[in-house]
């Protein structure tokens, strides 16, 4: 019953530090851990540069500028499809900018590891229904929750998240 999470680098912007597929996989089992979901999940995790996660951008949500991360969820209102082969739930995408996440970890003084980490954990949050479009309640449940399972993967923030 072991979850599966693919990860792809598709960028050589920035070199992918040793160690971040190992925290990606403890950041993504620590969230679906923390909701409880049960059985096996797939999620796919992509790191991409800021040209093309600018590209997918505007093509999903027609902002074509660039941005940290972006989810692709595959399932709706808990239900999610099964991979056939494995008895998993197919979670969705993950599509990470590294070169964002660079510029991002030096503007909030804390490490690439960090923000690799807190993009994984908020999207993964995302993936299984969280929103914080509207901002208010939902979005504070939202940063409650990231700040929980950074806090439990010892990496708890250091400075207040603004978000743009």
């Amino acid at each position: 019953m072991h979850n599966k999470v693919y990860i792809t680098n598709q960028q050589n912007a920035v070199k992918i530090p040793t160690g971040i597929r190992i925290l990606i996989r403890r950041s993504c089992n620590a969230v679906l851990e923390m909701e409880g979901f049960e059985g096996p999940a797939e999620i796919s995790v992509t790191f991409v540069d800021n040209a093309h996660i600018a590209q997918l951008n505007g093509q999903y949500r027609d902002k074509p500028v660039e941005t940290d991360v972006l989810s692709f969820p595959l399932g709706s209102d808990g239900k999610y499809d099964i991979n056939a082969e494995t008895g998993a739930a197919m979670l969705g995408d993950v599509v990470i900018s590294m070169e964002k996440a660079c510029e991002q970890a030096n503007i909030y003084g804390h490490s690439l590891q960090r923000e690799v980490a807190f993009l994984t954990v908020h999207s993964m949050l995302h993936l299984l229904g969280y929103d914080h479009v509207d901002g208010g309640l939902a979005e504070v449940r939202m940063r409650e929750k990231e700040e929980k399972v950074l806090v439990k993967l010892g990496l708890p923030r250091t400075i207040a998240y603004t978000p743009e």
